[in-house]
């Protein structure tokens, strides 16, 4: 699965230590209260206690602690633990990667009925925008077939319910090629990609750049793909800069000096 990030897990990870400031950091110092080192979680522990333990141990390097105290969390109703599991079994963090578990815990969290805004949308968004991924391509050896309708759907539920950057950025993308049941619509494309564009999304920038310098907005185009390339990351600036350096060989050298001075303005000022 391929998701670029304008939302990556580490960003999730910072708001995490943010809802849990003031408490995680003290989380260790009643263990004894929720967890025992031979039984595990206690009976009845308080899930919300469960959960600042489970995140404590994962960040002081006790894994298979945080992965037994994100369980008990989730299963009692705490959905940042949930994500936090369908996390790790994505990335193979603390336990053996598994697309497969990672796509069952991520379905749990897009079943929640979570109004935009709430503290937990975050959460929300990101795994609407996991399973579009996973639905793209499939799971190999899983019940989980490519299913490009089904993908768009999710994507559609992250781009337009919560505004997620990246979930815009795939529905712009599917616009230009038509896919998940829809007709190809560059003025749909350019509608999802500029909301994405306008969120610092390096993909959705090198794209809508691109399709502006083929409308003939050369320069425009030029400095959105030139500044796509210096926020992008490292995977990303592979295709953005084959993408940026063909359009370059194409402009005049007055259409380039003027498309990097703008591109320096995108940085510095973060217009579009």
């Amino acid at each position: 699965m391929r998701i670029t990030e304008l939302v990556k897990a580490s960003a999730y990870s910072a708001l995490l230590a943010a809802a849990l400031f003031g408490a995680a950091g003290n989380a260790l110092a009643f263990d004894d209260k929720v967890f025992d080192d031979k039984t595990g979680v206690k009976p009845q522990s308080n899930p919300w206690a469960v959960f600042q333990f489970g995140y404590s141990a994962y960040k002081n390097g006790h894994k298979e602690q945080a992965v037994e105290a994100y369980r008990y969390a989730a299963e009692n109703g705490q959905i940042g633990a949930t994500w936090k599991l369908a996390r790790m079994y994505a990335e193979g963090d603390g336990v053996t990667q598994n697309d497969y578990e990672a796509f069952k815990f991520f379905s749990e969290i897009a079943d929640q009925d979570v109004e935009p805004g709430s503290p937990e949308e975050s959460y929300v968004s990101d795994a609407l925008v996991a399973l579009g991924g996973y639905m793209k391509k499939g799971i190999p050896g899983s019940p989980v077939m490519p299913d490009s309708v089904a993908a768009q759907e999710y994507y559609m539920r992250a781009a337009a319910n919560y505004r997620n950057p990246t979930a815009q950025y795939e529905m712009g993308k599917m616009f230009l090629k038509g896919e998940g049941g829809m007709k190809a619509s560059v003025r749909q494309a350019g509608r999802w990609l500029q909301l994405a564009a306008e969120k610092g999304h390096a993909g959705a920038q090198a794209t809508l750049g691109n399709l502006l310098f083929q409308s003939g907005k050369v320069v425009r185009g030029l400095a959105m793909m030139t500044a796509a390339l210096e926020r992008a990351s490292p995977s990303d600036q592979v295709w953005i800069r084959g993408m940026q350096e063909e359009a370059f060989a194409l402009a005049d050298e007055s259409d380039r000096r003027t498309a990097i001075s703008l591109a320096d303005d995108i940085l510095t000022k973060g217009s579009q």
